[in-house]
């Protein structure tokens, strides 16, 4: 029996974008393959509101992470690390040898930007690295009023953000927040199967990328740029992966992202709700994330003997993440999850758990 994924992802994937993993190679430098390219980058400009550079990698979002340490800096990063991949972020950096500082934040509370305008107000840093949707923490951070403060305080400071579990689920204007570079993974809102990821990139932070020295080979910017003029990848993509985004994306463009985000945070408000009247919500009040509901488990419940019991039933949720493993459970509720699915989960669990308000 396939269990429904109300996981932080991957998220459930229509059948007929499944079914367009199954189409037939052709060569990566073929017409078919260069209309495909030119295709899915034209939707993914539109769905952001931009007409940067979009990047397409066979890899995971952690790969154009790393791309952003590799690429983003020639002086120092300020990575706000508000949970576990935040924390991720920074230490990539220190794993790649480049110089970085962590902004901490107490985890299940939001990046402020005053703390990251004093930070910035050092004049250490020629870059930073935020955390849009936390899943760890269930924390949304206010990407708006972050992006004001580097755009209008600091405007030689690039801001790389991981839109991993945003994107689609929020409308993001790439060219208004100004941001640097974007980047999400195809499994999460956007809801097709993992083994792809995105990113948008501002034309400063290729010009930066040039003045960087060992950039790497598969995540060089440089590369990608040139690979993007050309509507391909920079070695052979998974034109699969491509054939179902593009698929995927017009679904979400024909529903439009404000219809989409109200969805979302309508299944948001519902898991809220219950959550509240049955246990507590880990994430502070005004910064709950739209795709996921982070639950501080005050009941104590095995979220191991729920999830055997909410596999009888056809569904599967999270624990907590790392540290907050046992303290939280997590109810995703992205991408083409609807609320009527929210509604018989949060039922399942009632009946099972033998809850009530």
């Amino acid at each position: 029996m396939h269990k429904r994924l109300f996981i932080p992802g991957p998220t459930e994937v229509l059948p007929e974008v499944r079914a367009k993993l199954t189409i037939p190679p052709v060569g990566h430098r073929s017409a078919e393959a260069t209309a495909l390219g030119r295709s899915v980058v034209g939707k993914l400009q539109r769905l952001l509101h931009t007409e940067s550079p979009v990047f397409l990698s066979t890899s995971s979002s952690s790969g154009l992470m790393e791309a952003c340490i590799r690429n983003g800096s020639l002086k120092r990063f300020l990575a706000a690390v508000s949970g576990a991949f935040g924390d991720r972020w920074y230490q990539m950096a220190r794993l790649n040898g480049k110089p970085a500082d962590a902004l901490e934040v107490e985890w299940g509370t939001a990046l402020r930007p005053g703390r990251l305008r004093e930070a910035l107000s050092t004049g250490r840093y020629d870059a930073v690295l935020v955390t849009h949707n936390e899943t760890s923490t269930g924390v949304m951070n206010p990407l708006e009023e972050i992006a004001a403060v580097v755009r209008e305080e600091f405007p030689d400071v690039f801001l790389f953000v991981d839109a991993v579990s945003s994107l689609a689920a929020v409308d993001l204007d790439f060219d208004a927040l100004g941001l640097d570079a974007l980047l999400a993974g195809v499994q999460k809102a956007l809801a097709v199967s993992p083994g792809m990821a995105i990113m948008a990139v501002r034309e400063r932070a290729v010009e930066r990328a040039r003045q960087v020295e060992n950039r790497g080979f598969y995540f060089d910017f440089v590369r990608h740029y040139d690979a993007f003029q050309k509507r391909q990848g920079i070695t052979t993509p998974s034109l699969p992966h491509m054939a179902a985004l593009d698929l995927q994306l017009d679904r979400i463009l024909e529903e439009t992202m404000p219809v989409r985000e109200a969805r979302h945070r309508a299944m948001a408000d519902r898991t809220r709700d219950w959550a509240r009247e049955r246990f507590a919500l880990f994430p502070e009040a005004g910064y709950e994330s739209i795709t996921l509901t982070a639950v501080r488990n005050t009941r104590g419940i095995d979220v191991s003997d729920l999830n055997r019991r909410l596999a009888e039933r056809g569904a599967v949720i999270s624990d907590g993440y790392g540290r907050l493993k046992g303290e939280t459970f997590r109810i995703a509720h992205m991408g083409e999850i609807r609320l009527e699915e929210v509604d018989e989960l949060l039922g399942w669990i009632d009946e099972i758990l033998e809850l009530s308000g």
